[in-house]
């Protein structure tokens, strides 16, 4: 079934604060990300979630990449990866909802990448974002029976692969992959899970919802942009947003914070941080349309 979602249905997504919040009352995030190789993607991600709402954000990653998150953020809480895979598991409740993703900056070819992937899949009782690096090991027989357990127990996850991506985790299973949305739904039903297969047209599927955002533009041509979106997709998890409706929240904002920020800066030098620092004008653009709407009503 193809959903629509006008701005007016995005504005009403939008995660803003109950008057008694708190830190975790706003939701916990917990980003397990970044390499010694790719050190860069776990301060993206993280400074993405932060940004897009979440109360408390933490960072588990290489301790390589460490020392460059504390330095990068001093509200993030980071962590070594190592102590992971050793601490009380990530639990989602009503009154402190959480959320983990996995994968920005992962090493593929890294084994580490898969014990962080499937421990994460096998331990949180919380919404779980599989990203980057850790996509290879998904697509994997033992990947699929990960994310098998999880749907039978209800718990939710998220894929977000590239076109790429999502042919490496297609061909174990011989689905075809020239058409986009198809793609996306069979995916969806193959793993159980979510999918935002990202593009100029970024196809949202769980299997038996669509949707599309196709806001899209060559701005977000750029290394680190798919780490912002996973932050940013990750945060509105923790908020206790809906897996289809965190997607396409997201890759809408995401989408429209690189529109500005080329207006700006142009679509040659927009980066990847520039979207994260666009995003709040992404977000009172929305806001703005919405109550411009009211008006002429």
């Amino acid at each position: 079934m193809t959903a629509a979602y006008d701005n007016e249905t995005l504005r009403g997504l939008l995660p803003f604060p109950k008057r008694d919040a708190n830190k975790y009352s706003r939701g916990h995030l917990v980003l397990v990300a970044g390499s010694a190789t790719y050190p860069g993607a776990a301060c993206l991600a993280s400074m993405a979630g932060q940004c897009m709402g979440a109360g408390y954000t933490e960072v588990a990653t290489d301790p390589s990449a460490a020392p460059l998150a504390r330095a990068l953020r001093p509200s993030l809480v980071v962590t070594d990866d190592e102590a992971w895979l050793s601490r009380e598991p990530l639990v989602s409740s009503a009154h402190h909802p959480s959320a983990c993703v996995v994968g920005p900056g992962f090493d593929p070819d890294d084994e580490r990448s898969q014990c962080l992937l499937f421990h994460t899949l096998e331990t949180a009782d919380a919404p779980v974002l599989v990203d980057g690096g850790a996509l290879t090991a998904l697509a994997t027989d033992e990947g699929r029976k990960r994310c098998a357990k999880r749907l039978a127990a209800k718990r939710p996850t998220v894929i977000t692969p590239h076109g790429g991506e999502a042919a490496r985790l297609a061909k174990p299973l011989g689905l075809p992959t020239d058409d986009a949305p198809a793609l996306a739904n069979a995916l969806a039903l193959a793993y159980g899970v979510t999918v935002a297969l990202k593009g100029p047209v970024t196809w949202i599927s769980d299997g038996e919802k669509e949707v599309c955002m196709d806001e899209g533009t060559s701005a977000l041509a750029k290394a680190g942009t798919g780490d912002v979106l996973a932050g940013m997709i990750g945060s509105l998890l923790a908020q206790g947003l809906d897996p289809v409706d965190a997607c396409l929240l997201a890759a809408t904002l995401h989408a429209r914070a690189a529109r500005i920020a080329a207006d700006e800066l142009t679509a040659i030098c927009v980066i990847a941080e520039d979207v994260i620092d666009y995003l709040p004008h992404a977000i009172k653009d929305m806001v703005a349309t919405e109550a411009k709407a009211h008006v002429s009503r």
